[in-house]
């Protein structure tokens, strides 16, 4: 009997120390809050099995979203975030963001020159490319020809009349109003702001459904047949029903670009650098690409994909759709404006 609980005691004590050990182990968390459908889930096994740091993910569906959450918890409660090129800009001036240290990043090199050293973070002091991609038309060829559709003026086609999907963020709906008013995208003039809002309010009758979260989905459940769409969301709709297409407009898709960056007061400062790194190795964009369908500006990427990823227009966008397209960028305080008149759109139809 003795020997009974000697041996007992030592295997509950083997137990307690190994249960101790992973304890220890699961006591370094990352937490991310980042677009819907970003970050392969078999990536974020992959990092926690490399590293040990569990990742608590989180997220958002607008940028203003993700700004006014970190905002209310003083650049705190979030390691990294994902924020488009125009709110990087805005929350750097406004000493949210920490200095990115790239000395931690050995894969940095990765990174295409072309998507860095831009207006909204000279020198990428804040932030990184993380993904990129074009906004332009989705369409359901059973329903709607796509030659049918050239412009973003014909959004506002009266048989388009409550079957309408526009992108829940504010920034990209001005922007096509912007254009078609002759406009610069990115103006911080508050007449030619409050002039696309006008414009838009004609257009309301035809909306049905404000999507940023999962755009496809409204159009694989059959909710809605045309509208935004996001050439990532495009590339996972077709995979799964080849009748929805995305068309680009004659007056220039919107150019978008998320980008990694790290709240000033996040707790996790090395975690998230190590996450960083890891997501910029040329395997991780590849799932990346795989699974998501967004571009990555990884210059070691197309090597390890297959030839019909790489020619697809949805991944790698024609040279001339990125030269005619216009990069959202820092619009300052007007951002102010535009949230104004959104509230207002949004609130009022």
């Amino acid at each position: 009997m003795i020997k009974f609980w000697q041996t007992f005691l030592k295997k509950l004590t083997a137990i307690a120390i190994a249960f101790s050990a992973m304890s220890a182990h699961a006591t370094e968390q990352l937490y991310v809050y980042n677009w819907t459908e970003y970050v392969p889930s078999s990536l974020l096994e992959q990092f926690t099995d490399e590293t040990g740091i569990e990742v608590i993910y989180s997220t958002f569906e607008s940028n203003e979203e993700m700004y006014s959450k970190l905002k209310l918890a003083d650049n705190a409660g979030y390691d990294i975030v994902f924020p488009s090129s125009y709110y990087v800009g805005k929350m750097a001036k406004e000493g949210m963001l920490a200095p990115i240290d790239k000395t931690k990043l050995k894969n940095l090199d990765y990174v295409s020159k072309e998507l860095m050293d831009k207006s909204f973070d000279p020198e990428n002091k804040y932030s990184l490319p993380y993904v990129y991609g074009l906004t332009g038309i989705g369409v359901n060829a059973d329903m709607i020809d796509p030659k049918s559709l050239t412009s973003w003026g014909d959004f506002w086609k009266p048989e388009f009349k409550g079957k309408l999907l526009l992108m829940n963020d504010s920034r990209e709906v001005f922007h096509i109003a912007l254009l078609l008013d002759g406009k610069s995208p990115n103006t911080t003039n508050p007449d030619e702001i409050k002039a696309a809002y006008e414009r838009l309010t004609t257009l309301m009758p035809n909306v049905l459904v404000f999507n940023s979260d999962s755009p496809e989905m409204p159009y694989l459940q059959g909710e809605v047949d045309v509208g935004m769409q996001w050439t990532g969301s495009a590339y996972r709709a077709k995979a799964e029903n080849p009748a929805l297409q995305f068309v680009f407009p004659k007056e220039g898709a919107v150019i978008w670009m998320d980008n990694y960056a790290i709240p000033k007061n996040a707790k996790n400062i090395d975690a998230a650098h190590k996450f960083i790194d890891f997501l910029l190795r040329p395997e991780s964009a590849k799932e990346v690409i795989e699974k998501m369908g967004f571009s990555m500006p990884n210059e070691g990427v197309k090597a390890l994909l297959s030839p019909e990823v790489v020619q697809d227009p949805l991944i790698f966008p024609p040279k001339e759709e990125i030269e005619k397209g216009i990069l959202q960028g820092d619009v300052g305080d007007a951002v102010e404006v535009y949230e104004k008149y959104w509230n207002i759109l949004r609130t009022n139809n």
